[in-house]
Parts: C-alpha cells; structure tokens; sequence
C-alpha cells in the first residue's frame, strides 16, 4: 500500500485510514457513478473530507499503472498540487492512496476537503438568469485565460467539473475538481484554449459573454473568439451525443439478447 498525505494533513492520517477501511460501509455518498465512487466523512475535528474511490483498472492496466504510469488518484492529488502552487483553486488536497499486489494497481483513492461551493459552472448553461450571471462569466473568461497562459490544459475541462464560490470580498472562486488528467504547456496556441473550453458548454449566451471579454485579453476580435469557440463547441456537442447514441445502441442489443 502506498500512502502519501499533505503534510499539515498528516494529524487526521490514522482516522482519514480508518476511513478507507470502511469505505464500503460507511459515508456518505455524494456521486455514484460506474467508474468512480465518492463519498464523504466527518472527522472527529469536524473537518469534513471527500474521498474519491476510482474503479480497479482492467487487466492490462493494473500492470500500467503500477509499474509505467502514474495512477489516477496519485495524478489527481499532484496536479491540486500543481494548481495551488501556481495560484489557482481546488479543494485543498489532503493526499492519495494505492492498494496493489505483485501484478499491479488495485484500489485507489484520492482525498481532499469537501468545499462547500454555491453552485457549478453548469447552472450558469440552464439559467441565463442567474444573479451575477456576465460578471461571473467575465470573471470565469479571466480566469481561463490565466491558466492557459500559465500553459495549464485542464483536458475535463466540463461544466461540472468547475466549482464555483462566491468569495468573501463578493468575486468569485473558481475551484476545479476531477484533476486526473491535466497537460502542462510551456505555451497554448489560440487553437488549443478553443479546443480547451468546446467541453463547456454550447449556450449561445454563455459563449458570447466569455469569448467578449476572452478577445480582450488574448487581443483578437471577439467575433474571431466566438466563432472558433462555437464551432468546436458545436462539434464537441455533436460527437458527444453521436458517441451516447451508438453506446444506448450497443447497451439496448445487450440487454435484448439477454
């Protein structure tokens, strides 16, 4: 087993272990989905933590990511690590941990502290009404281009995987979760930030606020911007829902022959 936490989480490791021990009877479950698990504890210091099991890798993989690559809880609790260092939010990573044999990875977990956030980056794609809804996203434009030109590519890059806090000072925070798969870039083209934000969202409203101020700070025409943006937004739409169309076909012939 391996074992590797924060250092000034390093006072809550034999109850965070605990945790891992029981997670499959204790917890709360905060999402349930077919590859990860992830729940959440209250410690006995009343910190509450989230603890993020990912599914046993196939055959071949458990070899992988053992011996080759680095696992995805590990590159998880790096890359929130990674983030922080260069002045960006996630929820503060407490650590990770591995359960492997002679051939390979098995369990893994990440864990990090539960943030208690207002709301996802995704309620602003379902309601354009939203208080605060162009300062938000003209915050949410500065932000990304931030971390673009610190040649940071946050590849899941998805309207639910951006935590959004209203601060304070009343800016807003933008903490990003689900950080297991992250490139770092010396620098990003104009084509890789498009390609970096078609993920988020193909509201016409949405884009329009972004890219404007987006093409202020990259110091192209917001028209530029937004028809970039839009197209690769579009396409990501139309090969996300084709991809679901053919798995429901594939899932429904199963089913059928059963």
């Amino acid at each position: 087993m391996k074992i590797e936490f924060n250092g000034h989480h390093q006072k809550n490791r034999e109850e965070i272990l605990k945790c891992i021990g029981d997670f499959g009877n204790e917890g709360a479950v905060l999402y349930g989905g077919t590859r990860n698990l992830i729940k959440t504890f209250v410690l006995s210091d009343g910190l509450t933590i989230n603890v993020k099991a990912f599914k046993i890798p196939k055959f071949f993989n458990q070899f992988v990511y053992h011996y080759i690559r680095k696992s995805k809880a590990r590159r998880s609790f790096e890359n929130a690590n990674y983030l922080i260092s260069h002045g960006f939010y996630t929820p503060d990573p407490i650590g990770f941990i591995e359960e492997s044999n002679w051939f390979g990875l098995q369990k893994s977990y990440y864990i990090s502290e539960q943030l208690q956030m207002d709301f996802m980056f995704r309620e602003l794609t379902i309601n354009t009404e939203h208080p605060d809804f162009e300062e938000i996203l003209k915050e949410f434009a500065r932000f990304s281009f931030r971390l673009h030109e610190k040649g940071i590519e946050f590849i899941d890059n998805t309207s639910g995987n951006t935590l959004i806090k209203k601060e304070s000072d009343g800016t807003y925070g933008f903490y990003l979760v689900d950080l297991n798969r992250m490139n770092f870039h010396e620098q990003m083209s104009f084509e890789m930030r498009m390609n970096n934000m078609a993920k988020l969202t193909g509201n016409e409203k949405v884009l329009r606020v972004i890219c404007a101020e987006y093409a202020k700070l990259i110091g192209k025409t917001e028209q530029e911007v937004y028809q970039t943006l839009k197209k690769k937004a579009d396409d990501f739409q139309y090969s996300f829902h084709k991809r679901r169309e053919i798995k429901n076909k594939i899932l429904f012939w199963k089913k059928k022959k059963k």
